[in-house]
């Protein structure tokens, strides 16, 4: 059997050391990937607003492992801002964390990818795209809808190489980037939802370990919303 087929798959986790991020990290673990965490307390430390730091953490991974199999983006910069309270300097540092660092690691990564026929890119975004709960979260908000247009696009751009590209959309989880969030928020989210039960970060992780595996192969382009039916509600 080629070396290909048996070789552990290698996935790198952005925003690995974060509570989500995390529970990916240790998911794919689980599932056998040989896990590289890129982040500020990650094992590849890497200031995701800076785009030449991502190019150069993105180089140390191929440098390392010799390859990229699964790339997951769950990184995020939440910086609270309205219409009315809008720094083009911390706007443009949200949209480099939550969105160029993904579109330069992808650029970063595909080639390898495509020469193999094998890659799976998961993108975590927010159900807060359809479902903005404030007005100060506007940043984030439009961070994650472009990064679901990102996602959609390198679906439709690299399905025929054999790379598949997802994402998934968390509910509101308790977290430490959360941490804000007072505890009515939780309630009325979890309120709201078809699933009235607190959400986790391993309901995301248990998400992108199936997408990142051989079962979810048939699916990109995707936006999974892992948030216990909020939308439809």
């Amino acid at each position: 059997m080629p070396e290909e087929s048996t070789a552990p798959k290698v996935a790198v986790v952005v925003g690995g050391a974060g509570a989500i991020g995390g529970a990916i990290v240790r998911e794919l673990a689980g599932r056998g990937h040989v896990v590289r965490i890129l982040d500020r307390a990650g094992d590849i430390v890497c200031d995701l607003a800076d785009a030449e730091d991502v190019r150069a953490a993105a180089g140390r991974v191929l440098a390392e492992n010799g390859r990229c199999d699964v790339l997951v983006h769950a990184a995020a910069a939440t910086d609270l801002m309205d219409v009315e309270t809008v720094d083009l300097d911390r706007w443009r540092r949200v949209q480099a964390v939550n969105v160029e660092s993904a579109l330069l690691l992808a650029q970063a990564f595909v080639a390898g990818m495509r020469q193999r026929g094998f890659g799976r890119i998961v993108h975590v975004v927010s159900d807060a795209f359809w479902k903005p709960p404030s007005p100060d979260l506007l940043a984030y908000v439009a961070s994650k809808g472009t990064l679901i247009a990102v996602t959609r696009s390198l679906a439709a751009a690299l399905g025929r190489y054999g790379i598949a590209v997802t994402g998934v959309a968390p509910g509101l989880t308790r977290t430490a980037s959360t941490a804000y969030q007072p505890d009515a928020a939780f309630e009325a989210s979890q309120a709201g939802q078809a699933l009235p039960r607190a959400l986790t970060p391993e309901d995301v992780s248990a998400t992108v370990g199936f997408l990142a595996s051989p079962e979810g192969e048939a699916l990109t382009g995707q936006i999974l919303t892992v948030d216990g039916g909020g939308l439809f509600m």
